[in-house]
């Protein structure tokens, strides 16, 4: 290999952190201004939720589907193509006058925003080796809080000094230069195939199928998400209605609080996965129950939070716990499924796990109009503790699975 070759694996972590900060960015966009959109339009919380929900089951069906692409086709392109068209989406989503339209550009942009992740993971595993995987999709994972945080944090400042609209132009616009960008310089690796694949039909939607773990992988990450996303989503309206803060420090106790812990977090999550996976085949997985356990437990005492510190302790403390999940659960999913496959499956994981977002938020909503927010966002917590117990229950066939998809350092 060329020097230039060396540290493309590297580069390419960089050329695609962009895309995931701004794929955070513009999709979060919505929940910094949310107030906003109540008050000028006239919306429930129902509405509001649905707003999010939509969003996600779209982008539950088109990441399947773009998965599927992502195995057949030059996955830098799709990437390419998936960034120009949501960048447009979102730029458009300014012009919405409506409850009816903004619902029907959310639903535009998480068809673009869909075709980024499962085929991002997979070309990060193309060119990385299986010692250095968790670290490096754990430092493209960094992307997602940082613009999730940055982001909303940016958007609740313009926002205010503006108007709601503003943001959607500035992101939209900032996407598409950077689609320019990638179309000279992202570009693909061999594809090598493993003895995993032998005896398995060759298309990977059955590979994926024919691998349980897989599939437990799925269901855990669709609990996992939807506990985050009913958390998320929430968050910073809950802020602003509990201290009455404006939009911009809104932002900042609901959302970058839970952003800055993930970024910080999801590097060690990565180093700790790839440690452990030295000592054992489970190691990624054993990383994932620790990370998720821990979330649950300590989002438990927002229910007696009052002040804007003691609500940020909260959330910064469960999202370092849930850091530590989200900086191994693709590297997981890599572990038992092999390359050929891999875009299929975190497409698969990504529409099973978005299914579970989408009704997340509408849950949280339920609960808040019964026994206040607080009471809906905390009951998250359940959803954790369910996954680890799955995860616990089927440590025999995840070890099998990781071993039959072994390859070499």
């Amino acid at each position: 290999m060329t020097e230039r070759s060396n540290r493309y694996p590297w580069i390419l972590i960089g050329l695609l952190w962009v895309v995931a900060f701004l794929n955070a960015a513009d999709r979060n966009i919505l929940l910094a201004v949310l107030p906003s959109l109540k008050a000028e339009f006239g919306l429930t919380n129902a509405q509001l939720a649905l707003l999010g929900s939509l969003f996600f089951w779209i982008y539950a069906v088109g990441a399947f589907l773009a998965g599927r692409v992502g195995d057949s086709v030059q996955r830098s392109r799709v990437i390419i193509f998936g960034l120009a068209f949501w960048s447009i989406a979102t730029g458009a989503s300014s012009l919405a006058s409506g409850f009816a339209l903004l619902l029907a550009m959310r639903g535009i942009v998480a068809v673009g925003e869909s075709a980024y992740y499962p085929t991002a993971t997979a070309l990060i595993g193309d060119w990385h080796k299986p010692t250095m995987r968790s670290r490096a999709l754990s430092l493209h994972q960094t992307a997602v809080f940082a613009g999730a945080g940055l982001g909303a944090v940016a958007t609740g400042y313009i926002a205010d000094a503006f108007s709601w609209h503003a943001p959607f132009l500035i992101f939209g616009g900032i996407g598409l230069v950077w689609a320019v960008v990638l179309f000279t310089t992202l570009k693909d690796a061999p594809i090598v195939h493993t003895a995993a694949e032998a005896g398995k039909p060759a298309e990977p939607i059955g590979i994926v199928l024919g691998i349980p773990p897989a599939l437990m992988l799925c269901v855990v990450f669709a609990l996992a998400t939807g506990a985050s996303t009913g958390v998320t989503f929430w968050a910073p309206f809950f802020v602003k209605e509990q201290l009455g803060l404006n939009l911009a420090n809104s932002a900042w106790v609901g959302s970058a609080t839970i952003n800055i812990a993930g970024f910080m977090s999801v590097p060690l999550g990565g180093l700790l996965a790839d440690t452990l996976a030295k000592r054992s085949p489970l190691g990624r997985f054993t990383t994932l129950a620790i990370g998720l356990g821990t979330a649950g437990v300590l989002l438990l005492p927002l229910l007696g939070a009052k002040t804007a510190a003691e609500i940020g302790v909260v959330l910064v403390a469960t999202s370092v716990a849930k850091g530590l999940f989200d900086g191994c659960i693709y590297a997981a999913m890599q572990d038992v499924v092999p390359p050929h496959a891999r875009a299929t499956a975190v497409g698969m994981m990504t529409m099973i796990g978005f299914f579970g977002a989408g009704i997340t938020p509408l849950m949280v909503s339920g609960i808040a109009d019964a026994a206040g927010m607080g009471a809906g966002i905390v009951a998250m917590a359940a959803l954790y503790f369910v996954a680890v117990i799955i995860l616990l229950m089927t440590r025999a066939s995840s070890r099998h699975a990781v071993l039959a998809n072994a390859q070499p350092a």
